[in-house]
């Protein structure tokens, strides 16, 4: 949360940004502001680059959270000739992160494809975002005399970042999640092995190819190393795109950037298939490890706090009719049990109070969960969930034809 940009160490003849703000730290979004700021481009075997990432920590910054040298490392070395797919699909309504970075950093992007192409032998290379994200990158291939990337404009639908859903439109289908009976990395793309990375994994798998692992893991914690994009919104306006050292406590998130806790309700945090958090748990960590015990996963870097004043069973209503409107309506937890999901909570905080409610929720929330052939329903089933648990004494309120926001 600093833009401290000094150096701290020689490699490649320009050093890596210090502090915290490392993927805007050229400043502007040229080339020759990102050269001067970052170094040409480095050259980096498989192996090498397999084993820096191991050692830096770097997870996806995607939504599902895999070590991104875990994902590179499962692309089989057989012959075949994989394929890299950078995703800046944010069809999740609340997160920003990836434009940001695409309209201001696009060539830290380029460079992280680049990079792990050139690792994997990969001839064919891709791009996947949205139509305003793909003007700068192209702006920016243009710039730098780069032909090799193919870019592809994502469909604004929820589904449409899901990796299988971007192989999909990629290879000329709808942008909708397929069954995952094999692995992309073994058979994607036209049945090769195919890479697919958020594009801000790849800008950072560009910074640590440059600066090293012991760099990357200057800021954040042990076990949650480096810095992340989130992007923050809600009762305290934005949504507004930050880079924060990974593992810092959410209080500390919100107390930075100016956002006063007696304001705050709740926060959710992960997005649409994120996980609500009361006032009272907002002092954990920022991380995988951090969250967890308190059911919440960073998800795309999504914070969104609810004012004092709010009704989070009624916002938790209108996400889950917005979800059930943006399945793919292959399987019937989709087709059935997301509609079902969303009816019933809307009975829940507009007015009914039928005390059978949450535990109706409760059923039909464990029977999507695990059945759908992508996560949306057990992204969905999440959210209901956690409203009924940080929401727990409006529930009961809702139940005697009250309102807590409303006292």
């Amino acid at each position: 949360m600093t833009s401290d940009q000094s150096t701290v160490s020689l490699r490649d003849h320009v050093a890596g940004p210090a502090g915290t703000t490392r993927l805007f730290a050229a400043g502007s979004a040229d080339f020759g502001s990102h050269q001067a700021a970052f170094g040409p481009l480095p050259a980096m075997d498989r192996a090498r680059l397999i084993d820096e990432l191991l050692q830096s920590g770097l997870d996806g910054r995607g939504g599902a959270g895999f070590a991104a040298w875990q994902k590179l490392a499962s692309v089989p070395a057989d012959g075949r000739r994989p394929v890299v797919v950078a995703n800046g699909a944010e069809g999740e309504p609340l997160s920003q992160k990836d434009a940001a970075l695409l309209h201001n950093a696009p060539h830290l992007v380029i460079d992280g494809i680049l990079i792990a192409g050139r690792s994997l032998g990969a001839k064919e290379l891709h791009l996947y975002a949205g139509a305003e994200q793909l003007a700068p990158v192209a702006r920016a291939l243009k710039e730098r005399g780069e032909a090799r990337i193919r870019l592809h404009e994502a469909p604004d639908t929820f589904i449409s970042g899901e990796a299988t859903a971007v192989v999909s439109a990629i290879s000329g289908g709808m942008a909708v999640p397929g069954d995952r009976t094999k692995r992309l990395t073994n058979s994607g793309l036209n049945g090769r092995p195919t890479l697919v990375h958020n594009v801000e994994t790849l800008a950072h798998l560009a910074l640590i190819s440059r600066f090293g692992s012991a760099w990357f893991r200057g800021v954040g914690t042990g076990s949650a190393p480096g810095s992340r994009l989130i992007t923050l919104s809600g009762n305290t306006a934005g949504p507004r795109v930050y880079e924060i050292p990974t593992g810092v406590r959410l209080t500390e998130i919100l107390v930075s950037t100016g956002v006063d806790l007696h304001s705050v309700r709740a926060a959710l945090v992960g997005g649409y298939h994120g996980t609500w958090l009361a006032v009272d748990q907002l002092d954990a960590r920022f991380s995988k490890e951090g969250l967890a015990p308190v059911g919440a996963r960073t998800g795309a870097g999504i914070i969104m706090t609810l004012g004092s004043g709010a009704c989070g069973l009624s916002a938790t209503a209108d996400i889950l009719a917005y979800l059930a409107g943006q399945s793919a309506r292959q399987c019937g937890p989709c087709i059935n049990g997301l509609p079902a999901i969303a009816s019933v909570f809307a009975r829940l905080a507009y007015g009914d109070t039928n005390g059978k409610l949450p535990q109706e929720i409760s059923r039909l929330a464990a029977l999507v969960t695990g059945r759908g052939s992508c996560a949306h329903p057990d992204g969905t089933a999440r959210l209901a969930l956690s409203a009924l648990t940080a929401f727990a004494s409006d529930v009961g309120a809702h139940l005697q034809g009250r309102c807590e926001a409303l006292r």
